[in-house]
């Protein structure tokens, strides 16, 4: 890590030509629009604002008294004003350049030093085609121009909407050669669009909206990639991306371009940008008017920086932004900010007494920043920690930073744990451990137990294989970043596969949570590889799901916060996004894997136990959650019957079981309904009744009848039977007769099988006293009392019954009818 060295002073503006002028210019308070080296650090081109009474002026102070004439151009309105100050190098000469001095209307002067001899101008040109054409942005790449031009149409009368399209983004190569300066022919970039600022990277140009754009065209930026030929459309800070390729035979309509995103586009808010500038890496760096630093990288993505200190910023407010290595500068009204852009930490922050401060660039400091100030150049330059045996700065600091947040999140107390009382007060040894650790096995590679205590060292071997992941997790990510765009993917993979790895193996708190949510949204199909590695999915020889995970790593995808601690923020439990990934890539694997999940649970969680996952939602339950938010055909009307059946929950087989029926699917009725009922004779009374009460109603069960009614409870008797049946015949709105032509009405004869299998079953009843009396016991059972025998006379005497007795069930159902 660097740290910010004295400030001193490198130059008085003795060692320019005319430095006194210089100085003076800056002691009368005199603001500058733009302050420049040339690529030799030879010249000091100061472009001067206009203020009255003073004109516009643009002045090159010559350094080291190099003999020559001076540069100075000034101007006054109605003089075009001067819109962009360039130095492009020579291809054909090395360490050549050239200043080109681009005005409003277009005119281009390009202008070279020769010692001895001084300033002169080459050539002047037209870099616009239309006479009525106006620059309000320009850059350079290379031996390139790009440019924003302004074309105001014919009709001075025309529909504003329609004007506000009027700009065109231009660029045009300006070749340097012995027979002077060639431009090359206009090319197209983007036509009929807002205005924009084009700022350059090496390979990109950024079009930032200007300010005065509508709040439509005001939501996105676009990067330009000319080596590719192709425009990205950005809107950062909403996570949204789309590439286009440009198509060299035809212009990019900026319409046109947006056809596909409107929708997407028109919900988002406009851009909060106060200042933008590019950074030596190649990104933009962005200042909001709350004062936050971000960083949009040239793929699209976006990333925080650091957030400046005080009120927000007002829009006439003068900001100014330098990277210098990797360090970024930030002046404000007197404050000066210097951060690491790599971790977004404050290095120093100073307070100055110059009212004007400008950054400048000299070539081969780019380690050290230089401030052009009143009294002279002052320079900052960078060492490192003087203590060379410490571990990474930036590495330590997260230990800490990390071990505030798991202590802080265990005390009772309610003080704010800091990092530096973490530090001084030396209560808790493992943050301290751990940075001596890392510190050795970071920098002392060959020997990393050298100079450790003994406790450190036995724990350092015992994390060994932890700081091997580590190291090996850090290169992935470098190669990642350097890969070409052909091997993304698959580095992609495997850095998504250690990432969700290594927060399984961790607590999954609401952080990781989201962290995982994020992953799974940017990289599903890594994810999905990822999930099936840790959970290590396959199937068997029989065609089975099976998971030979570790049970801590159960635990992580069935514990963790659910979504009533998660709030409505988006974030799903890691089950749901799970299961999602199986809908999505491996749908047929969903109903195994919730049923593994089951099994999980009922092995490691007791049944009531308020803390296990099927103690709040059952895990189908949340799996039929998933696919209610994906439902996109009829073949999730099979998923669902699956996820319900797989759970082997009464009320979700009987749910199951009146799905069927409503899709009259009677084949898979009664092999669910023969599967089922043997799972409890509970069960089984409520399977058997529901398909009763079917049969009453239609004819659709009578060729299974054969196999319904082997289900057929033991406790259900005849009586029982007849009241389904007459409870759910259907109603006839005709009177009924005898015989009905139609042949679906139910009969004696189909319910005859039935009622003959009850009433020809053993008696419960009898069933128990026969096994009393198999049954050994004693003493033996009391023998039965003698009862006195009445004479026959007596019985003779008796009155006779005059009707025959009625006949039993089972000789009514001997004959063909009743």
């Amino acid at each position: 890590m660097k740290r910010a060295g004295m400030l001193r002073q490198v130059s008085d503006f003795s060692d320019f030509s005319r430095g006194h002028w210089l100085q003076e210019l800056l002691c009368q308070g005199d603001e500058f629009r733009h302050v420049q080296y040339s690529p030799d650090g030879q010249h000091l081109l100061v472009l001067q604002k206009s203020r009255p009474p003073t004109l516009p002026r643009l002045v090159a102070f010559q350094r080291h008294c190099i003999s020559g004439a001076d540069l100075e151009r000034n101007w006054q309105p109605p003089q075009p004003a001067l819109v962009g100050l360039l130095f492009l190098q020579s291809p054909l000469v090395l360490g050549s350049w050239v200043l080109a001095i681009v005005w409003e209307h277009g005119r281009t002067e390009v202008w070279h030093f020769v010692v001895a001899v001084g300033w002169q101008l080459l050539q002047t040109l037209e870099l616009c085609q239309g006479v009525r054409a106006r620059i309000v942005s320009v850059c350079s790449q290379g031996a390139s121009l790009v440019w924003c031009e302004e074309r105001p149409p014919l009709d001075a009368h025309s529909d504003m909407s329609k004007c506000a399209f009027r700009f065109c983004v231009c660029t045009r190569a300006l070749e340097v050669g012995e027979q002077g300066v060639r431009l090359g022919t206009v090319g197209i970039v983007l036509h009929n669009s807002p205005e924009y600022q084009v700022l350059a990277s090496p390979q990109h140009i950024f079009l930032v909206p200007a300010t005065a754009t509508f709040a439509t065209t005001s939501k996105f930026l676009l990067i330009w990639h000319p080596e590719k030929a192709k425009l990205t459309i950005t809107a950062p800070s909403a996570g949204f991306i789309h590439r286009k390729v440009l198509h060299a035979s035809s212009k990019s309509d900026f319409r046109k371009l947006l056809l596909g995103s409107v929708g997407l586009l028109s919900g988002l808010a406009p851009l909060d940008i106060h200042t933008s500038s590019v950074s030596s890496s190649g990104g933009l760096l962005l200042v909001s008017t709350k004062g936050t630093v971000t960083m949009v990288e040239p793929d699209g993505t976006q990333r925080h920086i650091f957030d400046l200190e005080g009120c927000p910023l007002a829009q006439g407010s003068h900001v100014q932004l330098k990277t210098f290595g990797s360090v970024l500068a930030c002046v404000l009204p007197g404050v000066l900010y210097l951060v690491d852009q790599n971790t977004g930490r404050l290095i120093e922050k100073k307070i100055l007494s110059m009212k004007e401060v400008h950054f400048l660039e000299s070539p081969g400091e780019e380690d050290s920043i230089q401030l052009l100030t009143q009294t002279g150049i002052y320079s900052f330059s960078f060492s490192k920690s003087e203590d060379s045996s410490r571990p990474e700065p930036c590495l330590v600091e997260m230990v800490f930073e990390e071990a505030c947040r798991y202590y802080q999140r265990r005390s009772l107390g309610t003080s704010k744990l800091t990092v530096e009382k973490l530090k001084k007060d030396g209560v808790f040894q493992a943050p301290v451990a751990l940075a001596t650790i890392l510190q050795h096995s970071l920098h002392q590679k060959q020997k990393p137990a050298q100079g450790l205590q003994d406790t450190y060292a036995k724990l350092l071997s015992t994390m060994s294989l932890e700081l091997q992941s580590f190291m090996s997790l850090e290169v992935l990510k470098t190669c990642v970043v350097c890969a070409p765009e052909s091997e993304v993917e698959s580095y992609c993979s495997e850095l998504v596969e250690q990432e969700v790895s290594r927060v399984l193996h961790s607590e999954v708190d609401k952080d990781n949570l989201a962290y995982l949510n994020s992953i799974f949204t940017s990289f599903p199909k890594a994810a999905w590889k990822a999930t099936k590695s840790c959970l290590q999915l396959q199937q068997n020889g029989d065609g089975l799901l099976v998971a030979r995970a570790t049970p801590e790593v159960w635990k992580k995808v069935l514990g963790g916060p659910q979504q009533e601690e998660m709030g409505q923020n988006g974030v799903v439990p890691l089950f749901e996004l799970i299961c999602a990934s199986f809908l999505r890539f491996k749908p047929k694997w969903l109903p195994s894997f919730v049923e593994l999940t089951q099994q999980y649970v009922s092995i490691s969680w007791a049944y009531s136990s308020k803390d296990s996952p099927e103690g709040r939602v059952p895990l189908y339950k949340r799996a039929l959650g998933v696919l209610a938010k994906n439902r996109h055909s009829v073949a999730d009307d099979e998923m669902e019957l699956e996820l319900l059946l797989c759970s082997k929950r009464p009320k979700a087989v009987l749910q199951a079981l009146h799905l069927l029926i409503r899709m009259k699917r009677w084949q898979r009725v009664v092999e669910v309904a023969e599967k089922f009922s043997k799972f409890s004779p509970l069960l089984n009374k409520e399977i058997f009744t529901t398909l009763l009460a079917e049969f009453a109603q239609h004819r659709e069960l009578d060729p299974y009848l054969d196999s319904l009614w082997p289900l057929c409870p033991a406790e259900l008797t005849a009586s029982d039977i007849l009241t389904v049946v007459l409870q759910h015949l259907p109603h006839s709105q005709e009177d009924p007769v005898p015989f009905s032509s139609e042949g679906n009405q139910l009969t004696v004869g189909l319910l005859k099988p039935l009622l003959q299998r009850v009433v020809q079953r053993p008696c419960v009843q009898d069933e128990m006293y026969l096994d009393a009396l198999q049954s050994s016991t004693f003493p033996p059972p009391t023998p039965p009392r003698e009862h006195k025998i009445p004479s026959k006379a007596a019985d003779d005497d008796a009155p006779q019954p005059s009707m025959p007795r009625t006949s039993s069930p089972s000789a009514l159902l001997q004959g063909d009818s009743v």
